[in-house]
């Protein structure tokens, strides 16, 4: 019989064990083996049962064992010690409070899912991960933080298969009553709310969800309440579901509505105010639209609060393709701003003008997430260097003018949390060699570049350690297969052989992600023969651990799936290589330890960091992979491999695979394997060992969510919280008339006459030659611009690479004409074909880069015939 409603019933905790339920409403638990291992003490069948999570744990303890632990000393003095720990990680002081400079207040930080556990289901794959570790790593360093985001009352979704391996979807419903989170409340005790408005009167109401993240706050927004309607209770239903104008809905709650809730906590916890919003790719761009109505309801005009939203905001992009970034119709959006709907004071179009792509091959129709997130934050940066450079090339028709270099995006490589992903076992290991205080240390706040401990571990114990996680995988990949096989309708006797699946000596790599077809699951069935051959070599055999979910609207994905599956599926094979559904934070946490062999071959450069090869590394795994995101900035040969790419233009798709399937297949017979299976004179594979110590002393260090998130606090945070500090009312007024002013004039700058004191268009190496320049500035003057000398070695159409700029020098002016005299000098200090030319450029001090307002003046033709432009 099925219930007609549904409560959830607490525990009635003893008052000895109190602590209990703050420990288990606190997400450090996620990332603390002290405090996982006391709740698993409570009941070990529950633990195991309950999947990890105290809060269910505690759901389903008996009031008898509950009552034996509160009589239990010894219990109750691990209790205290586990409680107190955790008091003192949340008001001790830790790097950031040690730190000097001018750190913000606090930093809120916005993205549209965050992986923190298994235990609260709010995420899809990467991104979510990577706020997730960014969190926890910001916690672990002190850094003021508050998370925002949505709580999805069905998550993604849950991945089965059909009996014939096509890929199946369920949306099991979360009840926030039984997940580590708790209502945000007002003094009275009602739940706090944030409200948006609708076209045609509508509201759109949700309330706020608190989980405690350690010391940072994560607020999620949920509009599955009463006060809505049925559509608009669907607002959150599910990640990355439903059509345009749901999407666009999530988007406007997770952005406008996040603001108001960050305000909400603040005034009712005391916590600072934030200076610095951090907006994770561009579905939270519309936070910098409520900031700006904000700033307007104080008496700034749009102009104004614009200047002063950029200041202290910074946004991050993720994505290599303009396909991964939500572009919404521009009437849709208009629709839903204005007098009849949200921000009403505020001009539409004003809005509209933030996401247009207005640039040489945009769509003039189209609103544009990411380049409304461009546009309203002063400091930007990709995932990765590599990201970096295709993210400035790919939103370079937003600064034209500029060569793509200059365009000012950085880069922040990511990083993951190494207490998150990295295997008691390994951590034992490290506490063992160092102590477990200083290996703690080195897994959250690093700061180090290399783990030279890792060197005295006996080769012994790092080859045993191997192969017990190996062990440990193989258990896991048996249990998981048959209860999936269960799932898609074997019956257990049919099921014997997987008591055969994988075996524990033998070279094992994985491979787990999403499966859009740019990651290319199926690659490595290119030549299944070639394939077969290296599954089932007699004596250096490898098996292949295979996971990963397909959208769900993408039946092209399904069918990468399928075909991966039906193959695993075949009897020959079947015990050498596995598919895996539902890959999740619980799947990954024991996959990435048991690999030897970390596998990634997308088309490059399409992965804008791909952070699964870097929880692999930290637990001694090595990378296999094509040289994309972080594997191309920090790969060496003793950490793994790269397969080569053929991604030249002219490359056809099929050609291409079949060319990078088969530098696949050469690797993993000639180099990989053999080196796997060749034992030394004391039976151990001594090269594969050193391999795997090199990976965990030089790459250990830098791939650390604590490195990246001081890195975020020293690059962006800081000068963000700087420049919003800067920028009172009137400094705001006074930069936006200033762009405004040079925007309106800007046509009447030009570079009119360049001449240099070089007499022949060759010279010496270390020669200076003098500049001259004469420029025409029209109603700006010479505070308002910088003229520089771009100098560099030049390619055969005198395009300047490797480009150095020097500025040069007001001396006299204007003339007659109105023309102003600039010189300088230019130093030769490189051989070969040398070029220059002069451009002039906004200046301001509250500028963060002179491509800012992507406006630029040149010589002209006539100009560059006269200038001697070359130097061979």
């Amino acid at each position: 019989m099925k219930a007609i409603r549904r409560f959830t019933v607490r525990p009635v905790l003893p008052e000895p064990l109190r602590p209990l339920s703050d420990l288990a409403r606190n997400l450090r638990w996620s990332w603390h083996a002290e405090t996982r291992d006391l709740f698993q003490s409570v009941d070990p069948e529950h633990w195991a049962a309950s999947g990890g999570d105290p809060v269910r744990l505690l759901g389903s303890v008996r009031p008898a064992r509950l009552a034996e632990l509160a009589e239990d000393r010894r219990f109750l003095r691990r209790l205290t010690a586990v409680a107190d720990d955790l008091h003192d990680y949340v008001t001790g002081e830790r790097w950031y409070q040690t730190h000097t400079g001018e750190l913000p207040a606090a930093v809120a930080y916005f993205s549209p899912e965050f992986g923190i556990t298994a235990a609260l289901p709010q995420y899809s794959g990467g991104l979510g991960i990577l706020a997730g570790d960014h969190l926890k790593a910001a916690s672990d360093l002190g850094v003021p933080l508050i998370g925002v985001g949505l709580l999805y009352r069905h998550g993604y979704f849950r991945q089965s298969l059909s009996r014939d391996g096509w890929q199946q979807e369920h949306y099991p419903v979360l009840d926030p009553n039984e997940l580590p989170v708790a209502l945000l409340r007002e003094a009275d005790g009602t739940p706090a709310q944030v409200s948006l408005a609708l076209p045609g009167g509508k509201q759109l109401h949700a309330r706020i969800w608190l989980a405690q993240v350690g010391r940072v706050p994560l607020l999620m927004l949920d509009s599955d309440v009463e006060e809505n309607d049925l559509g608009e209770r669907g607002v959150t239903d599910r990640l990355y579901g439903g059509g345009s104008e749901h999407r666009l809905l999530q988007e406007m709650l997770l952005g406008i509505g996040g603001v108001r809730a960050v305000r909400t906590y603040c005034r009712l916890t005391g916590h600072a105010g934030p200076e610095v919003f951090h907006t994770n790719e561009g579905h939270a761009g519309f936070l910098g639209l409520e900031r700006i109505a904000e700033l307007c309801d104080q008496g700034l005009d749009f102009d104004a609060g614009l200047e002063a939203v950029r200041a202290g905001t910074v946004f991050t992009t993720h994505t290599p393709v303009p396909a991964g970034i939500d572009r919404f119709d521009r009437e849709l959006v208009a629709r839903h701003f204005g007098p009849d709907a949200e921000l009403p004071r505020m001009d539409v179009g004003r809005i509209l003008a933030l996401g247009m792509e207005t640039y040489p091959g945009g769509e003039p129709n189209l609103f544009n997430m990411a380049v409304m997130g461009l546009r309203l934050a002063q400091r930007a940066n990709g995932v990765s260097l590599l990201h970096g450079q295709v993210s400035r090339e790919m939103f370079s028709g937003l600064w034209p003018g500029f060569d793509p270099e200059e365009v000012p995006i950085t880069s922040v490589t990511n990083g993951v949390h190494a207490p998150t992903w990295v295997a008691p076992e390994v951590f034992r290991l490290g506490a063992r060699q160092i102590g477990a205080q200083r290996t703690e240390d080195a897994l959250t706040v690093g700061g180090s570049d290399r783990w030279d401990a890792v060197g005295d571990i006996p080769d012994q114990d790092v080859w045993d350690l191997r192969r017990s996680l190996r062990e440990q995988l193989v258990v896991e990949v048996r249990d998981r297969l048959r209860a999936s096989w269960r799932q898609r309708g074997a019956g257990t006797a049919e099921l014997g052989w997987i008591d055969g699946v994988l075996d524990p000596d033998v070279l094992t790599i994985g491979f787990a992600r999403r499966v859009p077809s740019y990651k290319r699951l199926t690659l490595m069935l290119r030549d299944r023969d070639r394939l077969m051959d290296l599954l089932l070599h007699p004596e250096h055999p490898i098996q292949i651990v295979v996971a990963g979910k397909a959208h769900p609207a993408d039946d092209g994905g399904k069918r990468l799936v399928q075909e991966l599956v039906r193959f695993a599926d075949d009897p020959r094979v079947r015990h050498r290589i596995v598919f895996l559904p539902d890959y999740g934070m619980a799947m990954a946490q024991k996959l990435y330890p048991g690999c030897d062999i970390w596998l990634n071959n997308p088309l490059r450069p399409l992965e804008a960091c791909g952070t699964s090869g870097m929880k692999a590394a930290l637990n001694g795994c090595l990378n296999l992979s094509v040289l994309d995101g972080w594997w191309d900035e920090w790969f060496q040969p003793d950490f793994g491999w790269a397969i080569p790419t053929a991604d030249g233009v002219g490359t056809d798709p099929d050609r291409r695979d079949d060319i990078e399937a088969d530098a696949l297949y050469e690797l993993l017979e000639q180099r990989v394997t053999p080196r796997f299976y060749e034992h030394g004179q004391g039976g151990l594979p001594d090269r594969w060992i050193e391999m795997v110590r090199q990976t965990l002393t030089l790459l250990g260090p830098k791939v650390l969510a604590g490195r990246m998130v001081r890195e975020y606090v020293e690059r962006l945070y800081a000068p963000a919280a700087h420049a919003h500090r800067t920028m009172a009312p009137d400094v705001a007024r006074e930069l936006a008339e200033w762009k405004s002013r040079v925007r309106a004039q800007w046509h009447g700058v030009t570079v009119d006459h360049v001449e240099t004191t070089a007499a022949t268009t060759t010279a010496e190496l270390g020669t200076t030659l003098g500049l001259r320049v004469h420029v025409g500035l029209g109603a700006l003057g010479p505070d308002d611009v910088e003229i520089q000398a771009v100098s560099g070695r030049v390619d055969e159409e005198d395009r300047i690479a490797d480009a150095a700029t020097v500025p040069l020098k007001s001396v006299g002016g204007p003339d007659a004409e109105g023309r102003w005299v600039y010189e300088g000098p230019l130093s030769l200090d490189r051989t070969g074909p040398f070029g220059y030319t002069v451009r002039i450029l906004p200046s301001h001090r509250l500028l963060a880069s002179g491509a800012e307002l992507g406006l630029v003046a040149v010589p002209s033709e006539e100009v560059v015939e006269g200038a001697g432009v070359l130097m061979r």
